[in-house]
This record gives structure tokens, sequence and C-alpha cells, in this order.
């Protein structure tokens, strides 16, 4: 009869040898998809387009740099489909993210070598071009706003219900400045936070790009709202509705004695504890901010925090925001009130489209958006 400690010595041996093998494949599997990896900018530019639109295309991971502009074809209009002259998109964390394809972990779902995807952008306004046969909700000259996939470019093409009326005193600017900041703070505030009437919120990173919305559509589920900036940014936050406004650099919201229903973290710079310390018993911490790293940036806190959900644990929460009509049109009728009103730090005109990701790179205040001419010219050759 074997010993327990002969047995036990056999099966670590076997396992290390199975870990083996597995960190070999692992490796050879990513060393082939890293190498197959490709998009299609090989074929950009062999022929023009009879219908081109102009869009910002990158075929490298990088800076800002790598962008250039070209002419691709223009997608056919379905039935369901609206077809959308830009008079104004906008920047967003996301978009610098995927530029330089990090943190690198993400490549995995990204292209590992290139981006499997060569256009970037979310955000729209303009007016409608044309629409497909089943459209019901808008004709040719409709002023509208929405949210698809490959905005940074002038025209778009996407479903009906992703497009809405432009409210008539809201800018073109304005409006390109709302749909993924002011999505996910409401998604962050109402599904995950569960704002009420009556509740107080922390809202840390308050006059970026999503916190200038967080704090006013704060305001308008009935919350008092202590928002967190720093020095040259506390009389925009205030001005956008904050009850209380901390200024960071002076003083520590963590040190503080208040203690708040829900923190929503825009920035990714605090610990967990940090910001679990400062909530009410019962309260929740809403994570926005995937904060900074080349490699993995907050990506093992974000999947401690998805774990803890699926054991149960509520008191903190993480979420990818997601584009519905519902909300889009709850925020379209809030504009059109005069309730939530975009705050715009700098416009840039199109041809600078890289200048403006830049500029949002290096820590732009609200947001960042980049205008169209109602006919923009076509790309130098």
């Amino acid at each position: 009869m074997q010993k327990p400690a002969s047995r036990l010595w056999r099966f670590l041996r076997l396992s290390c040898r199975v870990f083996a093998l597995l960190l070999v494949v692992g490796v050879l599997a990513g060393v082939v998809a890293y190498w197959r990896s490709s998009n299609d900018c090989p074929e950009v530019g062999k022929a023009e387009p009879a219908d081109a639109i102009n869009t910002w295309i990158y075929c490298e991971y990088g800076s800002p740099d790598v962008l250039r502009l070209a002419r691709l074809p223009r997608p056919a209009l379905k039935d369901s489909q609206v077809l959308v002259r830009l008079r104004a998109t906008s920047i967003n964390a996301g978009d610098w993210h995927m530029l330089r394809g990090e943190p690198i972990i993400a490549r995995f779902a990204m292209g590992l070598r290139k981006p499997s995807s060569t256009r970037l952008g979310s955000d729209f306004s303009g007016v409608v071009e044309a629409v497909g046969s089943a459209v019901t909700r808008f004709s040719p000259g409709d002023s509208v706003w929405g949210a698809t996939s490959a905005a940074f470019a002038d025209r778009v093409v996407l479903r009906e219900s992703r497009v809405l009326p432009k409210p008539a005193n809201i800018t073109f600017e304005q409006a390109a400045a709302v749909p993924v900041a002011a999505l996910t703070a409401l998604q962050g505030l109402r599904n995950e936070g569960l704002v009420h009437a009556g509740h107080h919120v922390l809202v840390n990173g308050a006059s970026g790009g999503v916190g200038t919305f967080t704090v006013q559509i704060a305001k308008e589920l009935g919350a008092t709202v202590t928002g967190v900036c720093s020095t040259r940014n506390v009389d925009l936050v205030r001005s956008l509705g904050a009850d209380r406004v901390i200024d960071y650099t002076r003083d520590d919201f963590a040190s503080d004695s208040q203690r708040y229903d829900v923190v929503i973290d825009n920035v990714g710079n605090r610990s967990l504890s940090d910001l679990r310390r400062v909530l009410k018993p019962g309260g929740r911490v809403v994570l926005i901010g995937a904060g900074s790293g080349r490699w993995f940036s907050s990506i093992p806190r974000l999947l401690t925090v998805m774990a803890r959900q699926k054991l149960g644990d509520q008191g903190t929460r993480f979420f990818i925001a997601e584009v519905n009509e519902p909300d889009l049109a709850q925020l379209n009728s809030w504009m059109a009130a005069g309730k939530v009103t975009p705050a715009i730090d700098r416009t840039f005109p199109f041809s600078e489209l890289p200048q403006a990701i830049r500029y949002v790179e290096e820590g732009a205040r609200a947001k960042v958006v980049v205008t169209l001419e109602e006919t923009s010219p076509p790309p130098a050759p």
C-alpha cells in the first residue's frame, strides 16, 4: 500500500505537468492569435468609393498620431435605418483606451496585434439625410442626436431606435456631448446605486465627462450631492447643482465625518476601503472610473468586485453602461425641460480630432466636442 505522502507527491507532480502543458498551449495559442490578428486597413484607399464617407481610422495601436482620415464606402441604408450627416461628435475615455489598446490585457477582446475594429466614436448629433422605408419617426432635415458605433465620421447609418429628436434649446455641440457619459451617469445612479429622494450621494470626479452629468442627474433624482474635484473646477461643480464641493487638493473626503448612502467613483484613484469607509450602513459604492495602468489597469479590482457581486455582496457595484431607447428618451426629456444641461470644456474642428483625443487623455474637464461643418470637405490626399 502506498503511503499518503507518496500519493500526495505523485498528485503534485501530475498537477505541475498538466499546468505546464496548459501554459505552453496557452502561450502558443496566444502567439498564433497575435500574428493572425489583423484588420481591413490594407484594403482602405485601394479604390475610391462612389458614395464615400469621411472617417477617422486607426490601423495600429498607439497615440492619436496613428489616426488618419480615410474615405470608406457608405453602408447601405436598410428599411429601419437612418442616415445622419453629423454636426458634432464627442470624445469619451473609452476612445483613447481603445486607440492605445490599453489596458493591454483587453487586447484579447480588441485584437492582440492590431485593432480588429479600426473605427472609433459613439456620440453624435446632426441632421437626417435619408431614412429607410420602415422609419416612421424621422424625415430628412430633422435635427437629431444619439449613439452608434464609428461616430468619428461625417455621416453615420444606424437603426431608428438609437436616434432622438434634438431639443430646440440644446445646440448640436451640447447634444453630441450626452449619450455615453449621461447614460453611464443615469444607470450608475439609478440602476446600481438605487439612488432616490433623500439620499446623500458623493461623486468622486464630479468635474469630468461622466461626473458633470452625475451631479445633475443625482439632483434630479432628489439626492443631496457632494462633489469632489480640483480647485479649478469647484465653481463648475457648484454651478451644476452640487450642495457641497470638496477640493481634494485641500481636503480628503475619506477622512471626513460625513457619511453617504451612495458613492459614485468616476476616477478609480482611491482604494475600495477608502470608498467604503464613508458609506452609511447598507450603502453602495458604484465604480465607473477604471483608473490607469498600461497592462492591467484596475481590472483585478473590478474582477474582485464582480466576484463579490455574484456571491451576494451588493455593497460594491461595477457595470458597463447599456445604450437603450428608454434611457435616451429620459435624457432627452430632461434636456428639453432644462433639467440637465451638458457642460463642454472645449471644441475642436473635425480636422483636429486627434488633438481632441490627446486633450481628453491629458485630463480635460466636462466634455470635449468635435464639430463638423454642414458639408465636410474631402480629406487631403
